[in-house]
């Protein structure tokens, strides 16, 4: 619509302005601006209350007359604990089950079994530990050179961690939920 020439779009309605965006679905309409305004008080609620709430909007405002608005996977599903873990901690190297470091020597089945780690409790182990160029990321990995010198991890997160290695390995590292591309 930004593109029309002004004579030729439609009107807006009252509260929408012309730096804002304005979205119509049938008779539902939905005014939004980008601009930021002075953060007061509450700015932090309100930053945190505004996405979810517009984005609920959004999902309203695109349904068919008369079909309820379909909940897309995103929002139907928390992200996983060990998605959320791995994103924290793999994904610099590990992203989408590669390996940048290693060719390979990365998270798909086939190299996975031919390096020996395809169980969860050999993915668990070098989570652990570490190898080689895999740091360890284990509260009690020994020696000091083969550990993070980052953040260690508890071992029930080491647990999910593998389990979700695993599970993502086994369907060919399928996008994880809440991935923004």
């Amino acid at each position: 619509m930004l593109g029309l020439p002004s004579a030729a779009r439609p009107p807006l309605p009252p509260r929408c302005t012309s730096s804002s965006f304005f979205i119509r679905q049938g008779r539902a309409a939905i005014c939004g601006s980008l601009k930021q305004e002075r953060p007061g008080p509450t700015a932090p609620f309100a930053a945190a209350a505004a996405a979810p709430l517009f984005a609920a909007a959004l999902l309203v405002a695109s349904a068919p007359p008369g079909l309820p608005a379909a909940t897309p996977p995103a929002f139907a599903q928390p992200v996983s604990e060990g998605a959320a873990l791995f994103r924290k901690a793999c994904i610099g190297c590990h992203d989408m089950g590669g390996n940048i470091l290693q060719p390979g020597a990365t998270l798909f089945l086939k190299d996975l079994e031919r390096n020996g780690v395809a169980t969860e409790e050999e993915l668990y182990n070098i989570t652990y530990y570490g190898k080689g160029r895999m740091p360890g990321f284990g509260e009690k990995c020994t020696p000091r050179g083969q550990c993070t010198f980052g953040p260690r991890l508890s071992e029930d997160d080491i647990k999910l961690l593998a389990s979700f290695v695993k599970s993502q390995a086994e369907n060919g590292w399928p996008k994880i939920e809440g991935d923004g591309d």
